[in-house]
């Protein structure tokens, strides 16, 4: 009988990288060309939103309606990414990988037991771009995006199909398990079904995350041994929060 492969979908910013504000200074620039406004951009906190949901909680704030904030979104990623392509040619602001995540995506693509997909917020090329600049955007050729949809809950069906279409498995959603540093990202997997390993990289707390109910909670991805230990008691649903 042929095992299980489990889906692992990963987040980006605060999960595989430290994103170092490029996201930030790009869409300042791109929401100035499209809107003439960016509302209070330097203290809104980013994460675990998607891009378009950024976009319009800033807007919503200078007292935009929907319909005006719709009717240009679509115009906001081509200056977004020619911005960010400056940003991450900029050291200060240019991502790394977080501790210990080259190591354990070097073993988790030699695993035949889990198939990487990305889950993340980020535009699709955003995230391609912020991953290259890291230098492991190799390990990645399916996922579900910012772009896909402004609401986090409807990507984990999106990456399961698409990552079943790339591999020709049977992968459900139930049998993926979404890695993230965000409230966000535990709520997203609970919607679907998933199970959810949560990691204290991204500025919430160990306690913070177990607050959401995670199967597990991790302070980091630095040790890999232990990072895999967690990821098969989670697949095989051995379900210890600690």
């Amino acid at each position: 009988m042929t095992a299980l492969v489990r889906l692992l979908l990963l987040d980006v910013d605060g999960t595989l990288i430290e994103p170092r504000g490029a996201g930030r200074v790009a869409l300042r620039s791109a929401m100035l060309e499209v809107y003439g406004q960016t509302g209070p951009i330097d203290d809104h906190d980013f994460r675990g939103k998607t891009d378009p949901w950024i976009v319009r909680d800033l807007l919503r704030c200078c007292a935009w309606a929907d319909e005006e904030i719709d009717a240009r979104l679509h115009e906001v990623w081509e200056p977004y990414l020619r911005h960010l392509d400056a940003a991450l040619e900029t050291a200060v602001t240019r991502p790394t990988p977080c501790r210990g995540v080259p190591e354990l995506l070097r073993r988790l693509s030699g695993d035949a037991r889990y198939e990487l997909a990305l889950l993340t917020g980020n535009v699709e090329e955003g995230a391609t771009r912020k991953l290259r600049a890291a230098g492991i955007s190799h390990r990645f050729d399916v996922g579900a995006f910012g772009s896909d949809s402004e609401c986090r809950a409807d990507l984990p069906p999106i990456a399961v199909a698409r990552a079943a279409r790339r591999t020709g498995l049977s992968l459900r959603a139930e049998d993926a398990i979404v890695v993230g540093d965000t409230p966000e990202d535990v709520l997203c997997a609970r919607a679907n079904g998933s199970r959810v390993v949560a990691v204290a990289t991204g500025g919430f707390s160990a306690d913070d995350l177990r607050s959401h109910d995670p199967d597990r909670v991790l302070d980091d991805l630095s040790d890999s041994d232990s990072v895999l230990e967690a990821l098969d008691d989670v697949a095989t649903g051995a379900r210890r929060v600690r």
